[in-house]
């Protein structure tokens, strides 16, 4: 048996594997709050087990993030770096449908249900598996791998990946980055950025019965909201020649329906607005003096930030709204610009090799509409590609991940590892 092949027939262990799994997802990680302690307790209990070192760093004692590094014995290579979370989206007591406990990790009919487990502790999970199971055959690889468990990822990555980045960034940063968040089991190499703002419109308040003196704040609001969204929704983006003809062929344009649902193409490389919030008024019979309302404008590749302001500042100072004070702040903390990674990097095509051997569909390769921490490594400069389950039921009740798709996504992320470090021996 060659080494690659042992590698692969340690992963076939799939009962320990699903169990492993189940543990995680009936460990609340909720975030808010962001807890992730006890969550953390399950993996190291596991990296334990395999005889593997790792360390805690956790500038919010209350969400830490495990790391672990390895080096190959077999010569000098690039640095590989696994990143997954485990911070999940919290589960909303007021929410009807659930058929099970939310944190169950019940194994029924191929899937195990539970908050969190496509997004993204089935995909952390493989992650974690697919590096035991490198450790195990390092003597065999070059250069180095690295495991990084991060826990802030649902809140943007201040205390987890964009920390481990910004303190150290040679260490955790690496030649290349690969993620397991959900997918629907396509590679993905970019990914929209966000700008998020809140307004405020104030006029002159009077009885409701007197629009004469005043349309008031939320009928003034509604109309600059409205005109925001044709004005935005009509930017043309400038992305790099080589994104904006990938993103025109019909062939990705169908990829991105079929992992994301139909219509998804129409506006994966456009900017799109959400009226998330908007609130205002007193009581039904008084015109109100005033409105908030908060805007999540996705940004594609190829558009600033700065782009959309200009724009909005535009609709403002047109004269329009004279009537009216409209105040637009942007959310800092949770805006960031778009990412992409190059669409030549030969781990595309080895995610794509191993995919197809190990008995899948050859994957294609296309955008993604959310964010993850992928950003933060692009930003530093380091290529960061997403590999993963599907998508579906992710953060809404019952939701629940395909067993068939863990093994899967854990088989492809350390067999692509194998073939970037050592190859076939």
């Amino acid at each position: 048996m060659s080494p690659k092949s042992d590698l692969l027939s340690t992963l076939n262990n799939t009962q320990s594997q699903i169990q492993f799994l189940q543990s995680l997802v009936r460990t609340p990680s909720p975030n808010p709050p962001g807890n992730t302690t006890a969550a953390t307790t399950i993996i190291t209990d596991y990296l334990h087990s395999q005889n593997i070192s790792y360390n805690l760093i956790s500038p919010d004692p209350s969400k830490p993030n495990i790391v672990s590094e390895f080096n190959g014995t077999a010569g000098d290579g690039p640095r590989i770096v696994l990143n997954g979370h485990i911070d999940t989206f919290p589960v909303d007591p007021n929410t009807p449908g659930w058929t099970r406990d939310p944190y169950s990790g019940a194994y029924s009919n191929g899937r195990i249900h539970g908050r969190g487990v496509v997004d993204m502790k089935s995909g952390t999970a493989s992650l974690v598996l697919a590096y035991a199971a490198l450790y195990a055959h390092r003597q065999f690889l070059s250069g180095s791998v690295a495991l990084c468990v991060v826990s802030d990822e649902e809140t943007g990555g201040k205390f987890g990946t964009k920390y481990l980045l910004q303190t150290e960034k040679d260490r955790w940063g690496g030649d290349v980055m690969l993620s397991a968040e959900p997918s629907g089991m396509s590679v993905r190499f970019s990914e929209k950025g966000t700008l998020r703002m809140g307004g405020v419109v104030a006029c002159k308040g009077a009885h409701g019965a007197y629009l004469n003196l005043s349309k008031g704040a939320i009928r003034i609001a509604t109309a600059f909201l409205n005109d925001v969204v044709r004005a935005v929704e009509s930017i043309r983006p400038n992305p790099p020649p080589d994104i904006a003809k990938y993103m025109t062929d019909p062939d990705v344009l169908s990829a991105v329906d079929e992992a994301m649902g139909p219509g998804t193409s129409s506006i994966i490389g456009k900017p799109t607005v959400n009226i998330g919030t908007i609130n205002g008024g007193v009581k039904v019979n008084m015109i109100p003096d005033y409105c908030e309302f908060e805007l999540d404008t996705r940004l594609p590749v190829g558009l600033l930030a700065e782009e959309v302001m200009d724009v909005l500042d535009g609709i403002i100072a047109d004269g329009k709204y004279s009537d009216a004070s409209i105040e637009l702040t942007k959310q800092d903390a949770a805006s960031n610009p778009a990412s992409f990674s190059t669409i030549d990097h030969p781990v595309i095509d080895l995610i794509k090799n191993n995919a197809e051997d190990i008995g899948g569909l050859r994957p294609s390769m296309i955008p993604s509409m959310g964010a993850t921490d992928c950003k933060h490594y692009r930003y530093a400069g380091v290529p960061a590609y997403v590999y993963g389950c599907s998508p579906l039921s992710m953060a809404s009740v019952n939701e629940s991940a395909s067993v068939d798709e863990f093994i899967h996504v854990t088989k492809v992320h350390a067999l692509t590892v194998w073939d970037l470090l050592a190859g076939e021996l």
